[in-house]
């Protein structure tokens, strides 16, 4: 169930539109940030507060890759898996990162410290194989790299 300081955070919102549905991806990224992910339940109340159906908004969560209609862990790796990740090297990275996580793609390590998925594109094409954790964008992979950079982030949830 949302707050009321939900609730009127994302009245606050639809009122910079014309349309309140404007304010569907905004509404569902402030309950992911407050929840860390949006459930079925939080969708049904959103698309109530902003007049839409929830097979509405539903739809516009799942066509955005980074509103998480499950939960995830603690961090969300996004690997990239444009063609110049996949010339680079994207398949040992995704093959290191299965090995040293314990998972696969769309899963979340029994901890729930790491979820692993992937993403079209992260714009970084000269810098290549690369990943997101979170906020915190990870270039020029190798299997070193990633180890190092997954034991920095054990190191921080811990």
């Amino acid at each position: 169930m949302l707050s009321a300081k939900d609730r009127d955070d994302i009245l606050e919102h639809a009122g910079h539109y014309a349309d309140p549905r404007a304010a569907g991806i905004e509404s569902l990224k402030l309950v992911q940030d407050r929840y860390g992910w949006v459930s079925d339940d939080h969708l049904k109340e959103v698309a109530g507060i902003l007049g839409m159906s929830p097979t509405e908004l539903d739809s516009v969560a799942t066509f955005y890759s980074l509103v998480y209609r499950k939960a995830v862990g603690k961090y969300v790796i996004l690997l990239c898996d444009s063609v110049s990740c996949w010339i680079v090297g994207y398949r040992g990275i995704r093959k290191h990162l299965r090995e040293r996580l314990g998972i696969d793609l769309g899963q979340t390590t029994a901890d729930n410290m790491f979820t692993l998925l992937t993403v079209p594109c992260l714009g970084c094409c000269d810098r290549a194989p690369a990943f997101m954790v979170n906020e915190d964008l990870h270039t020029n992979l190798t299997p070193d790299r990633v180890d190092e950079i997954l034991e920095s982030y054990r190191k921080k949830g811990a």
